[in-house]
């Protein structure tokens, strides 16, 4: 099984809902936001008949829809209706929801209407692995929810890949590398029951795997940009670049990641390794000019380390804040 495939079918499933049981975020909040939020949204500048729907409380208030009684909810009767002058969205917008949006706005009233917050806001939880007709298929935890989503849909899984193909699957989802010529011939002609699971280990150990994982980090910290300002230089920051890949490799736990990137330099007796970590608020732009005043390019700098750690560690666009 492909590493990352496996993992990336386990969070999908993770956040799937039981069967027939729609979700605010992934099945109803859509269809608003495309069709609705545009005159009944947070903008009051465009917005309608003084009506919000991207707030459940405004909503209810505003009688837009009745909790479990779709047929005697305003929503539900002007998104059917056939008048022009009634139907939502109104013809002038160019927009028609499809049977099956409207079919799921109906049950999602019928259901309670629920709102959901923002993503980031949402605790994970983890889920029950689901029951599977092949049992003889799985192997672990993970197998069940990939088999599972298979069986659904009438489907079987692919015959195991060969000792090469899965040394190369591996050390590609890994290192970001094809793996060396002696690293396959020795998972190939190994008799352990856990020969993969010794190939993995051998691939986290290799200096690749800090490099591979870093590269998304280093998008996030903005590590490519050059100073964007004036004298437009590129800026070397190699230091910090070693550092991300070094505290991969160390298996750097995620607090002390964070901790020693917004505050290495401040920590008691940092180390020069922790206020080398600290660069991560050094990454933003910055202006050499001669005539720049300091006060109004400080107030920038903090401005785009807000903005930064917003994204990074809270999965929030702060901008507009």
């Amino acid at each position: 099984m492909n590493p990352t495939l496996a993992f990336g079918l386990l969070a999908l499933s993770a956040a799937l809902p039981a069967a027939g049981k729609l979700e605010y975020n992934r099945d109803v909040r859509p269809i608003l936001a495309e069709n609705c939020f545009p005159c009944h949204g947070p903008d009051s500048a465009s917005r309608k008949a003084d009506l919000r729907l991207d707030r459940r409380e405004a909503a209810l208030e505003a009688g837009a829809f009745e909790p479990g009684k779709p047929e005697e909810s305003e929503l539900v009767k002007r998104i059917d209706s056939s008048d022009p002058e009634e139907r939502m969205p109104p013809p002038a917008s160019k927009k028609a929801l499809k049977d099956g949006q409207r079919e799921v706005l109906r049950r999602w009233i019928e259901a309670g209407a629920e709102y959901q917050p923002h993503w980031a806001f949402i605790a994970p939880r983890r889920p029950e692995p689901p029951a599977v007709k092949d049992e003889a298929w799985v192997r672990s935890p993970i197998d069940r929810f990939i088999l599972a989503k298979l069986e659904e849909q009438g489907l079987a899984p692919a015959p195991e890949a060969d000792r090469r193909a899965l040394a190369r699957r591996a050390s590609l989802d890994l290192t970001g590398l094809p793996p060396p010529p002696e690293v396959v011939e020795a998972f190939v002609t190994d008799a352990d029951p856990r020969a993969y699971e010794a190939l993995v280990d051998r691939l986290l150990e290799s200096k690749a795997w800090g490099e591979h994982r870093a590269r998304c980090w280093l998008d996030a910290a903005r590590y490519a940009d050059t100073h964007g300002l004036h004298f437009d230089n590129f800026r070397e920051m190699w230091s910090y670049r070693d550092w991300v890949t070094g505290a991969f490799n160390r298996n750097l736990p995620f607090d002390r990641f964070t901790v020693e990137q917004l505050a290495g330099d401040l920590l008691p007796a940092a180390t020069r390794e922790q206020k080398i970590a600290s660069g991560f608020n050094r990454n933003h732009m910055i202006n050499f000019e001669g005539g720049a005043i300091p006060e109004e390019y400080h107030t920038a700098y903090i401005v785009d380390r807000v903005n930064t750690t917003g994204a990074v560690w809270l999965g929030l666009t702060v901008n507009c804040t």
